[in-house]
C-alpha cells in the first residue's frame, strides 16, 4: 500500500530553479536523488519509511508529490507544504536581503548577475550535519562518493527504484568499520556515529530546533560532539535550518572567491573574510551562497 501526498506552492517570479535542481544533482549516478531540466525525485525516510519525493517546476509554481510506502501515522498534507518550502528556500526573505545590498559596491554586482539567489536546503537537519562531516577538509567529489556509500550501506529502497537517504538510527545502527568502509576516516566514523546516537536518543532534538531555531543552544550542543567546530555548526544551520547568519569565514571556496571580488592580490584569511562578512549580518551565510555561485574566474 502506498500512501501519496501532493501540493503546489506558488514560487516568486525570480526563483531559480536550476539552482535547486543542480544542489541535488551532485551525485553522477542518482541512486537517492534523479534530476531532469523540470524535476527532482528523491527518497528519504518519512516516519522512518521509505518514500520518494517528486517536485516538477513549471512557470510560477513547484508541483510536488510524496509516495509512502506504506501507511504514515501522521498526515503529510501539512508537513509536506512546509518541507517543500524550506527545502525550496521560501522561507527566505531575500528580497529585503537584496534591496539592503544591491548598491553595496562588491556584493551589488553579485546580487545584479542572481537575482533571488536563495540556499537549497537537504530535507532534514540530520542529512545537513552529516554532509557537513562528510565533507570536512575533501572535495565535493570525494565526499559525493563516501555520501553515496552511506546510503548504500544502509540499503533503505523505495519502491521507485531510489535508495533512500537514512536516518539517525538507521546510521548509529552501523558499526564503525561499516563507516570506516564507506570512506570515512577514523575520526569521522566515531564523529557520526556519535552524533547519529545522540540525534536518534533525543539528547540532540533536531526536528524541535527546526520548529524553534534556538541557535545559541544548537551551536552549544553540536560543538560539544568531539569532531564538529565552528564551519561544520554554521553550513549545517544553512543547509538543515536555512539560518543565514552563520559567518562562514573558515570555508576554502568563500575565502578564494572574496579574493576574486576583492581583486585582492594576497590570499583572503580566515579573519580577514569573517570581518568582510561581519558588515552583512544577519545575511553572513547568504553572502557566502552568492560567493560560491561566483565564476571560478570572476
Amino acid at each position: 500500500m502506498t500512501a501519496r501526498f501532493s501540493c503546489a506552492i506558488p514560487l516568486p517570479a525570480s526563483f531559480r530553479a536550476g539552482d535547486i535542481l543542480a544542489f541535488h544533482r551532485r551525485d553522477p549516478l542518482e541512486i537517492a536523488e534523479c534530476v531532469t531540466a523540470t524535476a527532482l525525485r528523491k527518497g528519504l525516510l518519512w516516519e522512518g519509511t521509505p518514500a520518494c519525493l517528486s517536485v516538477d517546476f513549471a512557470a510560477g509554481v513547484a508541483k510536488a508529490e510524496l509516495a509512502v510506502d506504506g501507511n504514515v501515522a501522521t498526515s503529510g498534507d501539512a508537513a509536506l507544504p512546509a518541507m517543500l518550502r524550506r527545502m525550496l528556500g521560501l522561507t527566505q526573505d531575500v528580497e529585503q536581503f537584496e534591496s539592503t545590498y544591491h548598491q553595496h559596491p562588491q556584493l551589488g554586482t553579485l546580487i545584479a548577475h542572481r537575482p533571488g539567489l536563495r540556499v537549497p536546503l537537504t530535507s532534514t537537519p540530520f542529512e545537513a550535519l552529516t554532509w557537513a562531516i562528510t565533507g570536512q577538509q575533501i572535495s565535493v567529489k570525494a565526499a559525493v562518493s563516501i555520501r553515496r556509500n552511506l546510503i548504500i550501506s544502509t540499503g533503505l529502497r523505495h519502491s521507485s527504484g531510489l535508495l533512500c537517504y537514512p536516518q539517525a538510527s538507521q546510521v548509529a545502527a552501523l558499526a564503525e568499520d561499516d563507516l570506516r568502509q564507506a570512506g570515512f576516516s577514523m575520526s569521522k566514523a566515531r564523529t557520526l556515529r556519535t552524533l547519529s546516537q545522540l540525534v536518534a536518543s533525543g539528547e540532540l532534538p533536531l526536528a524541535e530546533w527546526l520548529l524553534t531555531l534556538p541557535v545559541d543552544e544548537i551551536r552549544e550542543q553540536l560543538l560539544g560532539v568531539r569532531g564538529i567546530g565552528p564551519w561544520t555548526v554554521n553550513y549545517a544551520l544553512l543547509r538543515g535550518f536555512g539560518w543565514l547568519d552563520g559567518s562562514l569565514h573558515g570555508d576554502v571556496a568563500v575565502r578564494r572567491k572574496l579574493k576574486s571580488l576583492l581583486a585582492s592580490p594576497e590570499k583572503v584569511s580566515e579573519a580577514q573574510a569573517r570581518d568582510w562578512l561581519a558588515q552583512f549580518s544577519p545575511w553572513r551565510a547568504l553572502v557566502a551562497a552568492h560567493l560560491w555561485a561566483m565564476p571560478a574566474q570572476a
